[in-house]
């Protein structure tokens, strides 16, 4: 007798639950921003290297080089380091946004307490390090630095999480990860207002403009990712253009984009059983009833992830592997000649990430769960929370980017070395207090 005919693998196995679909993105994120981090060491240590070695000279000089191009009397053309801080920095922080985004709709932040703590600790860790960096610079050549001890650097946070493995709660990374969001779009901010001059208003409005129309080409469905990136290039020139420093672009593109799908998963099966890959009496190229479906089939595969998914997916390994590192090895570079750093800047800067940092993070956390107006994970202490405060005293790319907007060129090399101390130390302590809430009870068989 015939066997009995076995039920297709896929009928055997229970749908895939909607979770997934939530973790999925945040998990990969996770994996590229940890082995990011360890990318973005090995730069930062090349850097530091080159700066202080006989290739100094030309190492330093090379990002000074022009790059631009020119129409008659117009001319448009910055440094190499300048179109890394400027441009490649707007797809990092477009990559922020997509993510702020995805979380507020569909990820731990559309439940509006568990938001909540994350963003009124991220407000505290802006708030009172610029404070306490204000307080130890007033009436001071460097107090215009306030910007820079605001922002935490996702990748290295995230690499330090990773070092402590598995058992360090999710809730933790997830709490990190989304203070960092907010922290990076509130940095951008501080830039966008607060060390931006000579507005011109005219080409602001031009470049409002391009978010109507861009937020428009959404609307009657326009779904072609080369479109809006032109768009979007036109609108980062106009906001440029406009003295408005031009990375606040990504901002706004990415929290505009949309974070739903377009084909939900009960359409795309309906349109996929009606697909036949080659049917035999077809063999031609015309315009046929199956190849009008498979072309279906195709849209409604790449259109079941939402906009802000897909772009995540394509830009993450690129601003990860490439564009930070990148960003690193043209800004890290520091000549340790002491004779010419100011103390008071370098120490402002060590104690706004090391003391301030921690400081504001814990201290609006427990007041926003006291009031009642945002709710705290159960696994998450106050001392897995405390840790995660040290850590979040790591400024390095997002300080160095801030900080070359900032301080002038006597200054920067003391803000440098603030940032790269405090970075370090932070590393160091939050380490240190997790690292006996990570390891496993002793007596407990493997």
């Amino acid at each position: 007798m015939a066997d009995d005919p076995q039920p297709e693998p896929a009928v055997t196995r229970l749908p895939p639950a909607y979770v997934n679909r939530l973790l999925q993105p945040f998990t990969r994120f996770l994996h590229i921003e940890a082995a990011g981090g360890a990318v973005l060491l090995l730069f930062t240590a090349a850097a530091l290297a080159l700066s202080n070695s006989s290739w100094a000279h030309p190492f330093l000089e090379l990002w000074e080089i022009e790059i631009g191009f020119h129409f008659g009397e117009f001319e448009f053309a910055r440094s190499l380091k300048e179109w890394i801080n400027d441009g490649l920095m707007t797809l990092f922080f477009f990559l922020v946004a997509l993510e702020l985004k995805r979380e507020l709709v569909l990820g731990e932040l559309s439940q509006p307490r568990m938001a909540a703590l994350s963003i009124t600790a991220a407000a505290g860790g802006m708030l009172v390090p610029a404070l306490l960096y204000l307080a130890l610079q007033w009436g001071q050549p460097g107090v215009t630095g306030w910007g820079t001890v605001m922002a935490t650097d996702t990748a290295f946070v995230i690499g330090c999480l990773a070092l402590l493995g598995s058992r360090i709660p999710p809730s933790l990374r997830l709490f990190l990860l989304s203070l960092a969001i907010v922290d990076d779009i509130g940095a951008i901010l501080v830039v966008a207002i607060g060390y931006s001059s000579d507005l011109s208003w005219g080409a602001l409005a031009l470049a409002a403009g391009g978010l109507a129309a861009i937020r428009a080409m959404a609307g009657i469905g326009i779904r072609g990712f080369p479109l809006y990136f032109l768009g979007g290039a036109l609108v980062w020139l106009l906001v440029d253009a406009s003295g408005i420093h031009a990375t606040i672009t990504g901002v706004a593109l990415g929290l505009m984009t949309p974070a739903r799908r377009w084909v939900s998963d009960e359409r795309l099966y309906a349109i996929l059983s009606q697909v036949v890959a080659h049917p035999a009496d077809e063999l031609g190229s015309g315009d046929t009833r199956h190849r009008q479906t498979l072309l279906a089939a195709e849209i409604a595969a790449r259109e079941t992830l939402s906009p802000v998914e897909r772009l995540e997916m394509t830009l993450h390994p690129w601003v990860g592997f490439v564009i930070m590192p990148l960003f690193a090895f043209a800004n890290a570079g520091l000549p340790l000649s002491f004779d010419e750093l100011d103390a008071s800047i370098s120490l402002a800067v060590f104690f706004g990430f090391v003391l301030g940092k921690p400081v504001g993070i814990l201290t609006f956390s427990w007041l926003a769960v006291r009031a009642g107006i945002a709710t705290r994970p159960p696994d998450l202490s106050w001392r897995l929370l405390s840790g995660g405060a040290l850590l979040a005293g790591i400024g390095f790319t997002m300080a160095l980017f801030i900080a070359n907007l900032a301080f002038g060129p006597s200054q920067i090399d003391s803000a440098k070395l603030g940032i790269l101390l405090a970075s370090v130390s932070s590393a160091i302590a939050g380490i240190a207090l997790l690292l006996p809430l990570s390891a496993p009870p002793s007596g407990r068989g493997s």
